[in-house]
């Protein structure tokens, strides 16, 4: 299930989160917790997730962050990165045994932070000009904040492939490879998962085109017209996940 608009908004629980990881833990059904946000390891988000009474094991939790440093370990293990992001992307990539540098880096890594710097995207920008390959943890093109909209991923990422002319490969949702990486870690097949997003170009997409069936909550940023807008449809619309607490061994029941 997706982080964000599923289980919490911001710093608060949605009704009836905690009691669906209840359930599922009642009746023993493994669950996941996605995010594409990359700027958090694990273990912060494990924090911020009981700050607002949601008990969730570091193991339990998947972001784009890991999902990059996974592909990227398969790709080209002990390899340099330039790194535009924040300690979720870091520490993933140190615990491969990356080498984070400015020189001549077989990637240049862009992720999700709250401080982009005009130096930082210029220095990405002659990296991929000069030959390293470009990678992007998430293709969101924004998020949300207290204040308003905040520009994300995919809005700087798409700067710097307007200057270059190289498009990046994201590796976050709705890429199915991040969905398919989730399935190994909780060693479970796409027949018999499901994915639960507020987003239908990135968690309904990536459950979809993974084979999974999907449940759109609008707790998030979906309402009740959103998946009309779509060439594709979630298997199921609840507005939130209150409405699956007593139906988790069979969440499609009517």
């Amino acid at each position: 299930m997706d982080m964000d608009g599923v289980l919490v908004h911001e710093e608060h629980m949605v009704p009836g989160a905690d009691a669906l990881l209840a359930a599922l833990r009642e009746n023993h059904v493994p669950f996941m917790v996605f995010t594409n946000n990359s700027i958090y390891t694990p273990r912060d988000l494990r924090a911020r997730l009981l700050r607002t009474g949601l008990d969730v094991p570091e193991e339990a939790i998947w972001t784009s962050a890991l999902a990059t440093a996974q592909f990227l370990e398969n790709q080209r293990p002990g390899g340099s990165a330039y790194v535009v992001g924040e300690s979720g992307l870091t520490t993933a990539l140190h615990n491969i045994g990356y080498v984070l540098t400015d020189r001549d880096p077989d990637y240049v890594i862009l992720g999700e932070t709250r401080t982009y710097s005009f130096e930082a995207i210029t220095k990405a920008i002659r990296l991929v000009e000069a030959g390293a390959r470009f990678i992007a943890t998430n293709p969101d093109e924004k998020g949300p904040s207290r204040e308003g909209t905040l520009p994300a991923t995919g809005a700087v990422a798409a700067l710097i492939e307007r200057v270059t002319g190289r498009a990046p490969y994201y590796v976050g949702k709705p890429n199915p490879l991040m969905m398919r990486s989730a399935l190994r870690h909780l060693g479970v097949h796409s027949e018999n998962t499901l994915m639960i997003g507020d987003r239908m170009d990135t968690d309904v997409r990536s459950g979809l085109e993974s084979g999974l069936k999907t449940i759109l909550v609008l707790s998030g940023i979906s309402n009740e017209s959103t998946a009309e807008l779509f060439p594709y449809r979630p298997t199921k619309v609840v507005s939130s996940v209150a409405d699956l607490v007593d139906n988790v061994l069979d969440p499609f029941k009517s």
